[in-house]
């Protein structure tokens, strides 16, 4: 199956030789301009919030940069490509076949609830539809009632959509033989989604036959990257940088949060790795907002900073590797 080859470099506009902090740093200067939640243009945002999303979800992971690279650098945006044999999953995508009695079948495409075709034919592994035959049983002439098949497909859920809950637009396109049908429908995000977690749809699936019900429609949460934080089940991890004045004296800094920043104190003496725990602040039910401290030197010094280092040098008589 050929697919449009996806430059993520380009994505993120970073050279291929980017190092990890270089990528982490575009990235999140690029999610805070295209996020769905202040953009002005939502569709246009979404999309490009999503492109970016996928492209740090491959360049940030080790194994599936690697993976990536391998396919070269000749390829250009946008140009047809057909993964090599053994690449990933060819089973998928954003289409999803479900095979009825006989060989009969039918497709259905999602439309805008997950990555791209060339995501999912690389790093994906397609999901399948799952349940009845989806057409009804002849036996002797007779017909009897066969429930449709269940369909499943992801759905990217920001952050802030899974802290407060919302509602979200799905289009379903069902292709059978010569005919398109598309059905819109409205899907409820509850409050804690985590990722992998599948909503359910019920009867928005394979439409029955014979009088039979129709299937359920399934949606795999996938959790968008965000600029700030990381996700460990409910909890929300933040990494503060911290001057080493501030680590050495303590301070009170500001940290983000997902309704807004809040003020904590660093002690003195705390060192680069400390956790700090803000309760009630990750995603409901019960997560927390981990703060992991982070002491960053700084990579240039006037001349009276470089004297007062070296003042604190010849005073201190501190020495880690004692």
């Amino acid at each position: 199956m050929a697919v449009q080859y996806k430059d993520y470099y380009e994505s993120l506009g970073v050279p291929r030789t980017a190092s990890a902090d270089e990528l982490k740093k575009s990235y999140r200067k690029l999610a805070r301009q295209y996020h769905p939640d202040v953009a002005k243009d939502k569709k246009k945002s979404e999309e490009k919030f999503k492109e970016i999303n996928e492209a740090y979800e491959v360049l940030s992971d080790a194994d599936k940069r690697k993976k990536y690279d391998e396919l070269g650098a000749n390829w250009k945006q946008g140009a047809e490509f057909r993964p090599p044999p053994g690449a990933g999953n060819f089973g998928g995508g954003r289409t999803y076949r479900t095979t009825g009695q006989g060989g009969n079948g039918a497709e259905f495409e999602f439309d805008g609830t997950g990555f791209s075709d060339f995501f999912e034919q690389m790093f994906g592994g397609g999901r399948r539809g799952a349940g009845g035959f989806g057409r009804g049983a002849n036996l002797g002439g007779q017909q009897f009632a066969e429930r449709g098949n269940d369909i499943e497909g992801d759905i990217m859920v920001t952050l802030e959509e899974a802290a407060r809950g919302s509602v979200r637009e799905v289009s379903v396109r069902h292709n059978v033989g010569r005919s398109i049908k598309t059905e819109t429908h409205q899907v409820k995000i509850p409050p804690g989604v985590t990722e992998g977690q599948r909503l359910r749809m019920v009867g928005r699936g394979e439409h029955g036959s014979g009088g039979g019900s129709a299937g359920d429609l399934y949606l795999r949460v996938r959790l968008a990257k965000h600029p700030d934080f990381d996700v460990d089940d409910h909890n929300l991890i933040y990494e503060a940088e911290l001057a080493p004045w501030e680590a050495a004296l303590g301070a009170e800094i500001s940290v983000p949060t997902l309704t807004g920043p809040v003020k904590i104190k660093i002690a003195p003496g705390t060192q680069s790795g400390q956790k700090l725990r803000v309760r009630g602040r990750g995603l409901p039910p019960s997560g927390d907002l981990i703060v992991v401290t982070k002491i960053v030197v700084p990579t240039k010094i006037s001349d009276i900073e470089k004297k007062l280092w070296e003042q604190l040098k010849r005073e201190s008589k501190f020495n880690p590797r004692d």
